[in-house]
């Protein structure tokens, strides 16, 4: 159940609603925003081998401090952040009262060589049917034009469609495939900028990218995925065929009923948790 004051505000509501996308006024405190940069930082040590704009499922602790089932060693610090209260409130006033955490992806753009994120839809990579998720994009850093803010094609998710990818013979984006350019509009994007502990919130079928970060300050954001109880996450899909340029195990990954019930009785919460799951 929701705290007795709201999230969000009505209007910030019907923002969501109609634009798809927000850029709330719930905010971190700075002390929490600090505690999260630490666990960023050990993050980015205990994984070497990973890019830091590819630490999926950084919620995720694998057994005896290991490497989950996607190649990562995560942090319950992550976890923590994605059961945060508040903010599972404001998912409740956009998904219902059914919410599922499904996803954790922690995308840090060092400065100076920090990866593109193509135009793409989230919907074309994840194995949810039907298709439904809020994103909560959580930023720990500064995140602005300078350095490769997120944005977003207003309104672009209101046909409710998902449109074909081109893949991407690149080694300097996150993911390998893009949105064709006559799909959409790129001079109607909006940036997002925000200031640590600011955060936005997009819907699954939100046409989204950011920049490179070619600046001198590095950028990064913590996306939490909810997905509410009357979707199923499908574990034997995969839609973008292994060519999403980002390691996934979705036959494994574990989920967490936040809130409410599973409304199809087909999501599995078992998979996934070993000793320290």
């Amino acid at each position: 159940m929701r705290t007795a004051e709201a999230a969000l505000s009505p209007a910030e509501v019907q923002h969501y609603r109609t634009q798809g996308y927000l850029v709330p006024g719930l905010r971190l405190p700075p002390a929490r925003v600090d505690m999260l940069r630490d666990a960023l930082q050990r993050l980015i040590r205990d994984n070497p081998g990973v890019r830091p704009e590819k630490l999926v499922s950084a919620h995720v602790v694998g057994r005896d401090g290991r490497a989950n089932a996607e190649g990562v060693k995560g942090s319950s610090d992550f976890l923590d952040l994605a059961r945060d209260t508040q903010i599972v409130d404001a998912v409740e006033q956009l998904i219902g009262p059914d919410i599922i955490l499904w996803g954790c992806h922690v995308f840090c753009k060092p400065a100076g060589d920090g990866h593109e994120t193509p135009w793409h839809q989230d919907g074309h990579y994840w194995p949810i049917r039907p298709l439904a998720t809020c994103t909560v994009w959580v930023a720990l850093d500064e995140s602005t034009t300078e350095n490769g803010c997120l944005r977003v094609i207003p309104g672009s998710h209101a046909s409710k469609l998902t449109y074909a990818h081109l893949l991407e013979d690149r080694h300097d984006v996150v993911l390998q495939q893009r949105m064709a350019d006559d799909s959409f509009d790129e001079a109607a994007a909006v940036d997002l900028q925000l200031q640590p502990g600011q955060m936005s919130m997009h819907d699954v079928y939100m046409i989204h990218g950011a920049k490179a970060n070619l600046s001198g300050k590095r950028r990064t954001g913590v996306a939490l995925r909810y997905m509410p109880g009357t979707s199923v996450f499908e574990r034997d899909l995969n839609p973008a065929d292994g060519r999403s340029g980002v390691p996934v195990a979705f036959a494994s990954r574990p989920l967490w009923l936040l809130r409410g019930r599973d409304r199809t009785g087909r999501n599995d919460f078992s998979i996934g948790f070993g000793p320290a799951g």
